[in-house]
């Protein structure tokens, strides 16, 4: 506990017994801005002691983080892709994905597949995209212009589940399966998803062997009768002049499952709250829809769904003068970079036409999101479709988050709305 272990830290937060990679505090209290604050001003590189689990360096300002990106040899991925709260598991049956993947393996890896989702690529994509946003939200008012309805169920979950499901390759009837398998694996701690029986180590691995199990069945019918999507291309990838192997195959088909789902998801139900709790922002983008894309940088800053990655330290190095040795674990926490007041005039307040706004929600370094243009491609579309069309929005009741260190998810945004027919 942090009261037990990091005196040395303010009273409050000593107190508190928080620890920053417990899942169970995101879901009760949400991002602890408050304790991000005070470590960028008083102890921005902090090792974070931990009774039964590994001991790690919070790293809580942009310009670390920076720093620590930008240089994958000293700083790896592989060793260990986040943090946890309790004794670390043997994750070692599964193959990396690659945002696991450290030089030079990584940058091969990277380049089968990014051309794919370079704007260029995804220009022919972008009608159907628009089809399906407008589908979603015109679904919203198809009996009435006023409603009650749960914010990610209707809008913010179908519109990525939709589009990964379309780019992948998948049967239209087995889109829902995404959204299962991604809220088993990323939310296995969370009470909502438990799988009863199984600790949730047991019950990611299970949704990852049925997940493997899935696209191992599509990856034959797709060698045999190809197509234009993603899966077909994995089936089609050589390093070296050899195909893949059948379970690198698989952690594409993984990352591109959680990442292109999760991420966008949160993304748009975080911007929708954001929008709720902040409605001269709403009306400021009404009046002038060519802020759009400034309003989708500051939905992905404020919401930052990424909570944090972890890196293993390649050989004794220091950051900010602080010296940590070869072997250590650091995490890096994105929400908090994203409202570092050295970087972002009154950070804490959600502004539409900030600018500039150089956010980390996408990552920095050769790990830069991949899928960075197709989560700006799906938010705006999404926020296209609706925010013009609102009159009024409220909430009403809580917001329910996911038990999660890794995903800052929304699972549960209840609304009541009135919106006017598209023009």
């Amino acid at each position: 506990m942090a009261s037990a272990l990091n005196q040395d830290l303010s009273p409050s937060i000593a107190s508190s017994g928080i620890n920053l990679v417990d899942p169970a505090h995101y879901a009760q209290h949400g991002y602890p801005h408050e304790i991000w604050t005070w470590l960028r001003q008083n102890k921005p590189v902090y090792r974070w002691e931990q009774e039964g689990a590994l001991d790690y360096w919070v790293i809580s300002k942009h310009a670390d983080i920076q720093t620590i990106s930008t240089h994958p040899r000293q700083w790896l991925s592989g060793p260990r892709l986040t943090i946890s709260h309790e004794a670390e598991q043997d994750m070692s049956a599964f193959p990396p994905t690659l945002i696991q993947l450290d030089p030079p393996k990584h940058g091969v890896f990277r380049k089968l597949v990014a051309h794919r989702f370079k704007p260029k690529a995804l220009a022919r994509l972008h009608h159907d995209i628009e089809a399906i946003g407008k589908e979603i939200v015109d679904k919203l008012i198809e009996e009435a212009d006023t409603g009650e309805c749960d914010f990610v169920k209707e809008v913010s979950a179908p519109l990525p589940i939709a589009v990964i499901g379309w780019i992948l390759g998948l049967p239209k009837e087995d889109w829902p399966l995404l959204f299962d398998w991604t809220n088993k694996i990323i939310g296995a701690t969370d009470p909502e998803f438990h799988v009863p029986g199984t600790n949730p180590q047991e019950a990611a691995q299970a949704t990852m062997v049925e997940l493997f199990t899935y696209f191992t069945k599509l990856v034959e019918e797709k060698k045999k009768k190809p197509d234009d999507g993603l899966v077909s291309l994995f089936t089609q990838l050589k390093v070296d002049g050899k195909p893949l192997e059948l379970m690198d195959v698989m952690a594409w088909c993984l990352i591109i499952v959680i990442a292109g789902n999760e991420t966008t998801r949160n993304g748009t139900s975080g911007g929708m709250l954001a929008f709720i709790e902040n409605q001269d922002q709403l009306r400021k983008l009404q009046a002038n829809p060519s802020l759009l894309p400034s309003a989708v940088e500051e939905v992905v800053r404020w919401s930052s769904p990424i909570i944090h990655f972890a890196r293993t330290a390649a050989e004794d190095g220091e950051i900010r003068g602080q010296k940590i040795a070869k072997g250590e674990a650091v995490a890096l926490f994105y929400p908090s970079a994203n409202r570092d007041e050295d970087v972002f005039e009154d950070p804490f307040e959600f502004r539409i036409d900030r600018n500039p706004n150089r956010h980390l929600g996408f990552g920095i370094g050769e790990h830069f999101c991949m899928g960075v243009h197709l989560a700006r491609l799906e938010l705006t579309v999404a926020y296209k479709h609706l925010l013009p069309r609102i009159e009024e929005i409220e909430l009403t009741g809580p917001v329910s988050r996911l038990q999660s260190s890794l995903v800052g998810g929304v699972k549960h945004l209840p609304i009541k709305y009135r919106i006017k027919p598209a023009a």
